[in-house]
């Protein structure tokens, strides 16, 4: 295996200096040596000979990723998934009126009335993705189940982090193929839940939120009817993949998919803190003073059971701050250690950082 490593190691040496003094290396066809590899602009979707070289360690066994790109996605652990009543979502009612009631005199009578309802149907998304492999890549170092998984790796981290976007900012008016998200619905406080909005004062387009959301029977999130919770990963095992000139050739291929929404049939169970305004907040000048307006959004939770708080790290950071007296606010924080890791709750609900939550947001009005 060694030998075979070195001079695999040859017959690569030259084809990437080559890449590298190759103005327009992505479109060119290179074959290599005895092992018939080509390199086209297939690379730009599919490991490549460079992607191999860099994804090996100098004794020829795959090398460990330094996973830069793995962000915070808090909310994926805590949201509930529960299995929807339609085959493409989940449908619930709501009580949006009550009835009538009176006072009457003796010999007097009263009007029946009724309350009023209204169903509301969630659309469920199906997010789907697929890798490919040359096979004869994949064995080039004599351990294709160890170079396979570490290609498995980033798609998972992909899509955590499109389902965690998608529950903050998704919006199927505009992106028919999503599910409608948070922002979405908390988007103007003239709305009939408009009164779970907190204006933090911000007015440019550096924003960011705070959201208080109660997990549970008011918000949780969905997977079809019939349908498997969760994401699901499939091997596809070798089969024929064609090329850009679409010839064939055998890789290896792996399914990817992940259907899931989010219902909201109580809004009083999420409250948004929208407006932030970021640069104000690091420059320490006119920044909104965070404490004050947890302590709002507390009183606005119908059911305070099994809330938690999300925010990103730039917001957390200076909650903290507030907290050890930077800012005179008279908030307080406390921290717990569980199984080893920090938690930190305001008022007993868990604060928890969220990387989907950007800091680019437009004013909410």
């Amino acid at each position: 295996m060694k030998n075979l490593f070195r001079w695999g190691a040859l017959f690569l040496l030259p084809v990437l200096a080559l890449l590298l003094l190759t103005p327009d290396a992505s479109a060119a066809a290179l074959n290599i040596g005895a092992f018939g590899f080509a390199l086209s602009t297939l690379g730009a979707t599919v490991p490549s000979l460079v992607d191999w070289a860099k994804r090996t360690d100098p004794d020829g066994s795959t090398a460990r990723v330094a996973e830069l790109l793995t962000l915070k996605n808090s909310i994926l652990q805590d949201i509930q998934m529960r299995a929807g009543n339609l085959p493409t979502g989940h449908q619930y009612t709501q009580r949006t009126g009550l009835p009538d009631v009176y006072f009457r005199l003796l010999n007097q009578g009263v009007p029946p009335s009724k309350s009023q309802t209204a169903q509301v149907t969630e659309q469920a998304a199906i997010m789907e993705a697929r890798g490919q492999v040359d096979r004869d890549l994949a064995l080039l170092n004599g351990n294709s189940a160890a170079w396979r998984s570490s290609e498995n790796a980033p798609f998972l981290e992909a899509m955590a982090q499109k389902a965690a976007t998608t529950i903050f900012y998704g919006n199927a008016g505009t992106d028919p193929e999503q599910f409608t998200g948070l922002s979405t619905r908390f988007s103007l406080k003239s709305a009939g839940n408009g009164s779970n909005i907190i204006d933090a004062g911000g007015t440019g387009s550096d924003n960011t939120s705070i959201w208080i959301i109660a997990h549970g029977d008011g918000f949780h999130g969905i997977f079809p009817k019939g349908s498997t919770a969760g994401l699901q990963h499939e091997d596809l095992g070798v089969q024929d993949a064609f090329d850009a000139s679409g010839n064939r050739f055998r890789a290896y291929i792996d399914w990817y998919q992940w259907k899931l929404g989010v219902a909201l049939p109580d809004w009083r169970n999420v409250v948004r803190i929208a407006n932030i305004d970021v640069s104000n907040m690091v420059a320490q000048s006119s920044q909104a003073v965070i404490f004050p307006l947890l302590v709002k959004a507390f009183h606005r939770i119908a059911d305070p059971r099994n809330t938690k708080i999300y925010m990103n790290r730039t917001i957390a950071q200076y909650l903290d701050i507030e907290a050890r007296g930077a800012v005179s606010t008279g908030g307080q924080l406390s921290y717990d250690v569980i199984d080893g890791m920090p938690i930190t709750r305001f008022r007993g609900m868990q604060v928890r950082t969220e990387d989907a939550i950007l800091e680019t947001e437009a004013r909410v009005v």
